[in-house]
């Protein structure tokens, strides 16, 4: 889930104890497989890699998963899928554009898992492209809060391509272009600071302000996606105020 940063990471907290912790590090060891396959075994070579490596390890996924599944991926072990990924578009409730990002070995049972799950929760599917368009392709990086403030973290990466670093509470959100997002990442590195995660994802232009009720529903919404194994990321350009945020969680 990537559309509204603040309950991402609440999210991402209760997913460390939650049931759904299986789910997760399949999602992550499938990420692993496809990124050795597209681009090589080789780490230092291959950033994508490094990136879904080290995401699987801040999310405590086994050394011994993580090192099979880039053996599988480089076809240096059996068994890998040849997974494909494949965009669906849609409206959640309150008019909430969904992208939803799937990796699949099937992509009948990926489109029907989508479709199932946008229409028993208020949504609906869209054209290609009829909803892409409100989304840029962005550098995300997630760096924990810890001693750090936005100038420590600000001044790591200003040369380095970032354009803005957000505060999400008890992290901060650091956006760049796609292409920026190694060098944005390796400049946090350099300075010796510490981040959770790293990857390209589509960032809305523009949010759609939830009450109670469309947070409620929205979040029923990206749960069942996300239910599917062959739904890697959602993402929504919705916005919820911290007021709203305390009643949902409550």
């Amino acid at each position: 889930m990537s559309g509204h940063s603040k309950w991402a990471t609440t999210k991402h907290k209760k997913a460390v104890i939650d049931a759904k912790r299986g789910k997760l590090f399949a999602k992550l060891i499938k990420h692993i497989e496809v990124a050795a396959r597209t681009g090589g075994a080789d780490i230092e070579g291959n950033p994508t890699l490094f990136d879904a490596i080290q995401k699987a390890k801040k999310q405590s996924v086994p050394n011994k998963n993580i090192d099979s599944a880039v053996k599988r991926g480089a076809g240096l072990e059996a068994g890998g899928a040849d997974y494909e990924t494949i965009m669906y578009e849609g409206y959640g409730p309150n008019g909430v554009a969904v992208l939803i990002e799937c990796l699949t070995d099937n992509r009948n049972r990926a489109a029907s898992d989508v479709r199932v799950a946008m229409t028993r929760n208020g949504g609906s599917m869209a054209d290609p492209g009829s909803v892409s368009y409100l989304f840029n392709r962005k550098g995300v990086v997630i760096v924990p809060k810890g001693e750090l403030t936005e100038d420590d973290v600000l001044g790591a990466v200003l040369d380095a391509g970032a354009e803005e670093v957000n505060d999400l509470g008890e992290s901060f959100e650091v956006l760049s272009e796609a292409t920026d997002l190694v060098a944005v990442r390796t400049a946090l590195q350099t300075e010796g600071i510490d981040y959770d995660s790293a990857e390209a994802n589509f960032v809305p232009t523009m949010q759609v302000e939830l009450d109670e009720e469309g947070a409620r529903k929205i979040f029923k919404l990206i749960d069942a996606l996300e239910d599917s194994d062959d739904v890697q990321n959602v993402f929504a350009n919705f916005d919820i105020s911290d007021e709203v945020m305390e009643k949902v969680d409550a």
